[in-house]
């Protein structure tokens, strides 16, 4: 088949989509679809899922060479508050291979040509603000512990953080904020980037939908969240390497799962 075929969006629509109640079984069975994208389509998906570790060491590098080794825990969760938005490609090839077309990673780029691209952009702008929020507040919460020093060793800092009464502090409130911002995004984007890739619709309609979606299945969804945290700590440990493996999977399942819950509409 043409690597050149381009998949018709549906007519555009401010009509919120049927949202449907899901269970343990279809998240079971997201997943075990998205491991079957990513086994089918590894070549493809590799290629562009070193994006991920990549930026991730990026970020370490940079950090260090900065001495803002305050920053570096927030930078590397902070990171995953993108995912959604990155894994827009990743959609794009399981919707293609479920539809039984190409799936050369040329297609990954086909949003490029989407009529919601402009939407698509404006929620992902959305998840880059409050990453950079994320980071300056988790920059003030450091502050608040331990005030403002010059540049140490690693080794002091990591002795500071983890046998002080402040470090502990600033762990279990570092986190607690974190995952507060991770819950905004889960609940925000969950279904939102995969509706805006397949229909044409607002980003009002797709986050009313996301949090439609979230309320009608919060278990489910709870589970869901759940995975994606313990599969980014995961992916994360050996240097983030982990990552090109954890994400696409997640990826792929992730619009499977939209298609588990959202009613297909009828052209």
């Amino acid at each position: 088949m043409s690597t050149n075929d381009m998949i018709t969006p549906l007519a555009r629509t401010d009509e919120l989509p049927v949202v449907r109640t899901i269970n343990f079984h279809d998240l079971r069975q997201s997943l075990m679809q998205g491991l079957d994208d990513f086994l089918a389509m590894k070549t493809h998906v590799v290629f562009l899922s070193l994006i991920y570790p990549i930026v991730g060491l990026i970020l370490w590098f940079a950090t260090a060479g900065l001495d803002l080794l305050a920053l570096l825990y927030p930078l590397a969760t902070g990171f995953a508050l993108l995912g959604p938005f990155a894994a827009i490609g990743l959609y794009e090839l399981s919707r293609r291979r479920e539809m039984h077309l190409d799936t050369s990673w040329r297609h990954t780029f086909d949003v490029l040509h989407s009529p919601s691209l402009g939407p698509i952009l404006l929620l992902g702008l959305l998840l880059f603000v409050v990453f950079l929020i994320w980071i300056a507040v988790a920059h003030g919460i450091y502050v608040a512990n331990f005030g403002v020093h010059d540049p140490e060793p690693l080794s002091v800092f990591m002795h500071k953080v983890l046998t002080t009464e402040s470090g502990q502090h600033l762990i279990v409130v570092g986190n607690l904020v974190g995952a507060a911002f991770a819950v905004f995004v889960f609940v925000i984007s969950v279904i939102s980037f995969p509706l805006l890739l397949e229909r044409d619709v607002g980003v009002a309609v797709a986050v009313t939908t996301s949090l439609k979606a979230v309320a009608a299945n919060p278990i489910v969804m709870t589970f869901w969240a759940a995975i994606i945290a313990g599969g980014l700590l995961i992916g994360s440990l050996p240097l983030l390497v982990g990552l090109a493996v954890v994400m696409p999977v997640l990826g792929h399942a992730s619009w499977h799962l939209y298609r588990c819950v959202v009613e297909p509409r009828v052209a």
